[in-house]
Formats: C-alpha cells, structure tokens, sequence
C-alpha cells in the first residue's frame, strides 16, 4: 500500500511517522511526477491559502481533483478539510479555490485563533465505543453537509466535526498528533485490497 502526502506545507511529517508505524509506506508528494501509483492520499493541517495556491503553481491541483473525482481515497485534516470543501465560508481570500470533491460547506478559523486551541473526547461511533481525544488547532468546521455526506463526530452542540463521502473522508482536528492510531486506521480501510491504483 501506497499512501501519498501531500508535503507542499504543513504538518505533512507527522502524518508520515502513523503511517509507518501502522506499516504502511508514506510517499511526499509535491510535484504531479509524485501522484502516479497512489492507493491514497492525505492533505495535512496546514494554510490552507498556501497549499491550495502551491497546488496550481506545481501543476497539481487538477490531476488531483480528477484523481479523487475518479475515487482515490483521501483524508484531509483541518486545512486538508477545506481543500477539498464544495465552498469555503466567510473567506475573505479572493486566492481559495478548493477542490470542490466533497458536498460540504466548511468555515475556517471556526473556533477562533491559535491561543483558542482546545482538545476534546469525541464520540466517534464508526472508531469504537471507546472515546476519541481530539485537537483542534485554529480548526474549521462543517457548516452544510450533502445527502451523500455521513456525519461521523460532532461537538457538544452539534458542531461538525468530521464526516466522510465515499471515498473522502475529513477531520476539523488533527489525528497526527496523537496517539490514538484509529482515525488512519479508519481512513486506510477505504481502500480497498488488489484495487485500483490511482494517477497512472
């Protein structure tokens, strides 16, 4: 298994060490030569302007969303969940243009700015009965979901937190900077044994 991710910027190094330690062989990808073969890809936490204009300026935004609209796997974490948002909202930046693969409408800096950070337990029924401990740092959040689109954690309150539309699937937190290896695992089981290989 061959899982791509995405290292223009961000927390790319950590998403790196889980999945090594879950087995599974971690590539970086920031040029379009670094996307053939892939069985999934992870876009990382990060700013989400910056990656998503480093993705058009290295010539990878398109074969990339061909890629996930042709039903290669991916996990986007905090930034990551924006990129791949249908829109972005209350963005002042003229420069965001998601990938607009996932039926979600998401909000950035939802919880306010880094000194706002928190952590939390979630209930993620799909993980287990056991708890998840999340952090959120300078998160999103989901504010519209698609008939297509599954809920799969919300805050106290209802605020949306992770979600999954077939072959997508996303998180407001980040699952990198814990010890809890269950998301990834999550993630990994969307890809599906002997299946297709992606940007051949």
């Amino acid at each position: 298994m061959k899982i791509g991710i995405m290292a223009l910027q961000g927390a790319y190094l950590e998403h790196s060490l889980v999945l090594h330690e879950l087995g599974v062989e971690a590539v970086e990808v920031r040029l379009p030569g670094d996307i053939i073969n892939l069985d999934g890809l992870i876009i990382p936490g990060g700013e989400s302007t910056t990656i998503l204009k480093l993705m058009h300026g290295y010539n990878l935004f398109i074969p990339l969303q061909q890629m996930i609209r042709a039903g290669l796997p991916v996990l986007g974490t905090c930034a990551g969940m924006i990129c791949l948002a249908k829109r972005v909202f209350n963005s002042q930046d003229s420069f965001l243009n998601p990938l607009e693969v996932m039926d979600i409408v998401v909000k950035r800096n939802a919880f306010g700015r880094q000194v706002d950070s928190f952590e939390a337990d979630l209930e993620i029924p799909d993980l287990g009965k056991r708890p998840y401990h999340a952090v959120f740092i300078r998160a999103p959040r989901i504010d519209k979901v698609g008939p297509g689109v599954k809920v799969l954690a919300m805050l106290p309150g209802g605020t949306i937190v992770a979600a999954r539309q077939d072959n997508i699937l996303v998180s407001s937190f980040h699952p990198e900077l814990t010890d809890d290896l269950r998301f990834h695992r999550y993630f990994l089981k969307l890809i599906k044994p002997g299946g297709q290989k992606h940007g051949r």
